[in-house]
């Protein structure tokens, strides 16, 4: 009589819970916002539309009214004078990676609306892979747009220096990362579209012009110095800003003008401090952001 041999029971293993499965996660949270910006090349021409005019229309008018105002003592002549569009630069890039990271957050807003979050949120993943996939994804496409403007940055007087682009570079990636995180974080409990547009307009401004990104920091009132130091988007502009006047030649009184930084008293904050607090401010919007998304709805 023979006997039957009975298979050994499969395998079985819970989706999700490992490190894999939460790194495909972020991998694919983030090529999907690649994909979504690839597609809306409108988005990718109107997204460059408020730079350009910022840079070429503003500046322009605010360089010929401030060469009319601004003593020739003080410009330091041809060979140290500064176009005001060569200062305003960094603060343009700033401002484009700003809007772009904060437009990337509206996505989410827009997923919550029609269902596709909650099919995300389901998934056997973490929902913190979720969210740090969802920021990846944003400070890549802000990063990218920014990038764009490097390419006009001979035209404003500035050197296409390779030490200075991949300076800049660097920073665009922190500050998009940073800036992701913090519209990620007002995006979480966010219901309808037209609500967070309207919390944007109270936050994107006083961001972008309290940064002094468009005029210099130097000679503030104390009320006006005061917002400007709790800034976070304050200590990004000038990290740029500085890596950009040290590949000029520019007066020294001009230079205590346009290239004043943010000070704390009578103390300069040197770079490192600026990118470390900028650094700090990101990760602690990206842990915010987990903790809410991870909450049970």
């Amino acid at each position: 009589m023979s006997t039957l041999s009975v298979a050994a029971p499969a395998e079985v293993r819970i989706a999700g819970g490992r490190w894999r499965d939460d790194l495909r996660a972020v991998g694919m949270v983030w090529r999907r916002e690649l994909i979504r910006f690839r597609r809306n090349r409108l988005r990718i021409v109107t997204s460059l539309v408020q730079p350009i005019l910022f840079l070429f229309v503003l500046g322009t008018g605010l360089s010929s009214m401030i060469s009319q105002r601004l003593p020739a003592s003080v410009a330091g002549g041809a060979t140290g004078s500064v176009d005001f569009k060569t200062f305003m630069f960094p603060g343009v890039v700033a401002m484009t990676v700003l809007f772009t990271s904060i437009f990337s957050a509206v996505s989410i807003v827009w997923d919550r609306e029609f269902g596709f979050l909650r099919e995300m949120l389901v998934a056997p993943v973490r929902r913190g892979a979720l969210v740090v996939g969802k920021c990846a994804g944003g400070a890549t496409v802000a990063t990218a747009q920014a990038i764009v403007m490097l390419a006009l940055a001979g035209l404003v007087h500035v050197p296409y220096s390779p030490v200075l682009i991949i300076t800049l570079v660097g920073e665009m990636m922190l500050a998009a990362f940073a800036i992701t995180a913090l519209g990620t974080v007002l995006a979480s409990r966010m219901a309808q579209v037209e609500s967070f547009q309207v919390v944007m307009q109270f936050v994107v401004l006083p961001l972008f012009f309290l940064s002094g990104a468009l005029f210099p920091l130097s000679g503030l009132p104390t009320w006006l110095d005061a917002l400007a130091l709790i800034d976070p988007l304050s200590y990004l502009v000038d990290p740029m800003r500085r890596a950009v006047f040290e590949h000029l030649q520019v007066a020294p009184k001009l230079a205590a003008i346009y290239d004043h930084g943010i000070t704390w008293g009578s103390w300069r904050v040197p770079v490192g401090l600026e990118l470390g607090l900028a650094a700090v401010f990101g990760v602690t919007m990206l842990s915010i952001a987990i903790a809410a998304f991870s909450k049970t709805d």
